[in-house]
């Protein structure tokens, strides 16, 4: 009996110094939370720090369009009177209205449209097919062409301005449809180098599988090709649709008639010299911008997705 107590005590000795070794005293653990008090202080304040810079961010982008869709809403003596960072007196309807009665805004809508359509049909089709052969094809001096084609890039678009005025007056193209698509649908470097870069990360055992099944050159590219890169070409389009939306220099330059006005151009001429119609130009600006968002809306989970599959590549 004796021995059997000495060692339970013995065991019940061993287990206390285990758990004593185990867990830390008091004190440790005192100075264990003050130790760490600093680091969460340290992380709460990175995180107010973040969140602040990034909602200080998303108020100055957001805020000017809202105040410009508030404006459209508004009469041109409450903007005088109260100043443009004030809440409208009375929301009225009246500046759309006279934006299709009195200016005709209409026909700069159709032939903005007329012009995205176009030019993004012609751009998409020249640029895939041109990024396809480079990517794909094997012939004499491939890569020195495409970095040649690339290299024009560099050179600032309003130098070309006055060889191409030249070019299309010479042609008659002055104040016409064509004079305002012809010099830039047929494909950009910039979606030819995006294109590319993007086909040649086809892995090259799926087009050989899909040659000894039987498909030719164009099935390829149609029904393997294309359909493996649907975020990219999504993300092309909408660049080419914003950035021939919101093209003003070559269409003001090419035709300054207003029966080929684009938004802007029709936009800018709401303003003259005597009167600045502030409340009608931002009516104006929020219609253009409103298909732009409603594509962005509707193609923002394709938008997140080709800037994922471009990191990974």
């Amino acid at each position: 009996m004796s021995d059997s107590l000495s060692l339970q005590s013995s065991n019940s000795q061993n287990l206390a110094g285990a758990r004593s070794v185990g867990k830390p005293g008091r004190r440790e653990q005192a100075g264990l939370r003050r130790r760490r008090k600093p680091r969460n202080k340290n992380s709460l304040l990175s995180v107010l720090l973040t969140y602040g810079v990034l909602i200080s961010g998303a108020l100055l982008t957001v805020l000017p369009l809202v105040f410009s869709i508030l404006i459209s809403f508004r009469t041109e003596r409450d903007l005088i009177n109260n100043g443009a960072l004030s809440w409208p007196e009375t929301i009225t309807l009246d500046n759309y209205v006279r934006l299709f009665t009195d200016h005709d805004f209409i026909v700069p809508l159709a032939v903005t449209v007329q012009v995205v359509i176009v030019m993004v049909i012609g751009q998409f089709t020249a640029s895939i097919l041109a990024a396809y052969a480079f990517a794909r094809l094997e012939f004499p001096g491939r890569d020195v062409l495409f970095w040649a084609y690339i290299s024009t890039m560099m050179i600032p678009a309003i130098v070309t301005v006055i060889p191409l005025f030249t070019m299309m007056s010479q042609w008659g193209l002055r104040n016409t449809f064509a004079g305002i698509v012809v010099p830039f649908m047929l494909g950009s470097p910039y979606a030819i180098f995006l294109l590319r870069q993007n086909f040649r990360a086809v892995p090259q055992e799926i087009l050989d599988a899909a040659e000894l099944d039987g498909a030719g050159f164009w099935r390829q590219l149609w029904s393997i090709v294309l359909p493996m890169n649907r975020p990219i070409l999504v993300t092309l389009f909408l660049i080419t649709v914003v950035s021939q939306w919101n093209n003003f220099l070559w269409p003001s330059i090419i035709a300054p008639n207003k029966e080929w006005n684009v938004l802007t151009v029709a936009t800018a001429g709401l303003q003259t010299q005597y009167t600045s119609n502030w409340t009608l130009v931002m009516a104006a600006t929020t219609l253009a911008i409103l298909p732009l968002l409603v594509l962005f809306i509707a193609f923002n989970k394709q938008i997140v997705r080709s800037i994922g599959i471009t990191g990974l590549k």
